[in-house]
């Protein structure tokens, strides 16, 4: 005789399916900002009973958003800490920029970013690792109060090592060091160097451990800042791990590019405010005191201002500043990323600004070093080229150079590439300078780039096969995601 209950598993079974996805769609719709993903995530909800909600909530809700606001919760107040008594007049107006095409620009920044912009700056251009890492190991070797520094990859490689022994010789100087390292950036090596730290007293910590293994390249949700701040007055920034690859004397196997800065002035006060907020959310331990936090005079020209952005914020930051520096520009605008995913926003932007007369150059490497992503951004620059964007593809070594240049006045620095990693999925820092002579000078650099670099033509971009079309087309697909 058949059980009567048998036969209600199904209804029941049903019943749950759909009360679970009701749920997580109305978790999509309360959630989910952008149009497009928020209907594959309902198709995917209703379209695979249970699956689909089981997979939204593996890896559609981003916890780390809500675990990093919870965490965060009251260490805003270091904001007001570093550039706050230190700083007299920030908040007033600056009269270089008054009837300027980038005040506009200036007002965008403080608005977005609830930052002032701060004078008295001065940069060094730091290009790739045989000028950077000498200057950074002579800091931190002139060290005498505090340390700090961030970085997405910090591998124990020959370069590793030097950096791991001047931070040693700097505790044993009684020199106050921190070191955070990404939970994914630090399985780079086999041997990871926070063992290496930890042997050698220095107080190293993961920032997000994951168990997910270095070779998965799309894992989202990393800190891809780079910052070193030395005793609270000189900093370095940009986008150069520590890395042997881009250390050419070291003669490495497979050597990069990449562009660092030195950085003197207030300005360094948002790298230490940045890594001081990264570290208490890592280990709840507040930095504060003269040992981090010092009057920091004036030492150049240069305008700068500090533009954070992660999965914990919903403002768009950086992306907004881009736009806002795209929509201002009135000559010239160059741009050099290793990874360029631009979503529609981007594109449209740059599209406007090319018909609008303005000369846009964009700087990608040839030969990628993650080959989907390089499939998925030709698939995209099709129309940007035919609207008059010049598109340049430079050859080995990868170029890991993230830069932006507008007008020769103003410059957008840091971490973060063009792709939705940066934009919207990793913590990431920039630095927007305003300056000519600055701007001028990353201009040549920029110039000096293109010389051996082939244009991408609309004639090559219709030439590929059509498998090849396909390839780009699917990957392109992917592009949220890479």
């Amino acid at each position: 005789m058949l059980d009567p209950h048998a036969s209600l598993v199904p209804v029941l079974l049903t019943i749950v399916d759909i009360v679970v996805s009701v749920f997580a769609s109305v978790h999509v719709i309360l959630f989910k900002r952008d149009t497009r993903s928020a209907i594959g995530w309902i198709g995917l909800i209703w379209l695979s009973p249970i699956l689909g909600t089981v997979v939204y909530v593996l890896l559609g809700i981003n916890r780390i958003k809500r675990r990093a606001q919870y965490m965060r919760r009251g260490s805003g107040q270091l904001v007001a800490h570093a550039v706050g008594p230190y700083l007299p007049d920030i908040l007033d107006p600056i009269p270089v920029l008054e009837g300027s095409p980038l005040d506009s620009l200036v007002q965008l920044g403080d608005r977005v970013t609830q930052w002032p912009l701060l004078a008295g700056n001065a940069f060094a251009i730091l290009d790739g690792g045989d000028q950077a890492y000498p200057a950074m190991l002579r800091a931190i070797d002139g060290a005498t109060r505090s340390v700090g520094l961030c970085t997405y990859i910090f591998d124990n490689d020959r370069t590793g090592q030097l950096f791991v022994d001047a931070l040693a010789r700097a505790v044993a100087r009684g020199v106050e060091v921190r070191v955070l390292i990404d939970g994914v950036g630090a399985q780079h090596s086999w041997r990871s160097v926070v063992r290496a730290l930890r042997m050698v007293k220095v107080p190293a910590v993961e920032f997000h451990p994951t168990l997910v293994p270095v070779w998965m390249p799309y894992f989202n949700l990393r800190n891809h800042r780079k910052l070193l701040v030395v005793d609270g007055t000189i900093g370095f920034t940009g986008g150069m791990n520590i890395l042997e690859e881009y250390h050419w004397a070291m003669r490495p196997h497979a050597p990069k590019r990449d562009l660092h800065f030195q950085v003197r002035g207030p300005a360094v006060a948002y790298l230490q405010q940045v890594f001081a907020d990264d570290w208490a959310f890592c280990t709840r331990e507040i930095l504060e005191g003269d040992r981090w936090f010092l009057p920091i005079e004036e030492a150049g020209d240069v305008l700068a201002r500090g533009v954070i952005d992660g999965p914990d914020d919903d403002r768009d930051n950086l992306l907004n500043v881009i736009l806002g520096g795209l929509a201002c520009a009135k000559s010239a605008v160059a741009i050099a990323t290793p990874y360029f995913l631009p979503d529609a926003r981007l594109v449209s932007a740059l599209e406007v600004a090319a018909l609008r007369g303005v000369q846009v150059d964009i700087l990608l490497p040839s030969a990628n070093n993650h080959k989907l992503v390089q499939w998925a951004a030709t698939a995209q620059l099709g129309p940007l080229v035919e609207v008059g964007c010049r598109v340049w593809s430079a050859p080995p070594p990868f170029d890991h150079t993230k830069l932006m240049i507008v007008d020769r006045s103003w410059a957008f620095i840091g971490s973060a590439n063009l792709d939705p990693r940066s934009l919207r999925l990793n913590f990431e820092f920039n630095l927007e300078c305003y300056g000519t002579e600055f701007a001028t000078c990353l201009h040549q650099v920029f110039q000096d780039r293109l010389r051996d670099a082939v244009p991408v033509t609309s004639e090559a971009l219709n030439a590929r096969s059509l498998p090849v079309k396909l390839r780009d087309g699917a990957a392109r697909l992917l592009s949220p995601y890479l």
